[in-house]
């Protein structure tokens, strides 16, 4: 059996909306937690939200879409990248949020 994290994750308004949820989501995510791990456990326990935050055929962020963690903005970090000992700890969330475009 793999070891898991329970992990905390923080959805924007109309992600919530869609999975219909509300407050923050807690996810099992499997060791080492990384942010593709996070994202894959979302998809599979949210169908609806697959495709909204990250591309379907690229796994690419979708553009208007951030993902932060410990006051540190992690998008342009690799998917694969490991989250901070805090977030796999549940001490602190990870947040997906909605960026803002325009001028």
């Amino acid at each position: 059996m793999s070891e898991s994290a329970e992990i905390r994750v923080q959805l924007p308004a109309h992600l919530k909306a869609l999975a219909k949820v509300s407050g923050e989501v807690r996810l099992d995510v499997l060791l080492p937690v990384t942010q593709a791990g996070v994202l894959d456990a979302i998809e599979s326990r949210f169908p609806e939200l697959r495709g909204r935050i990250r591309d379907v055929k690229t796994g690419k962020r979708r553009p208007l879409v951030r993902f932060f963690a410990c006051e540190e903005d992690l998008s342009h970090d690799p998917p694969e990248s490991e989250l901070p000992p805090e977030v796999v700890a549940g001490t602190e969330p990870y947040l997906i949020v909605g960026a803002m475009s325009g001028g």
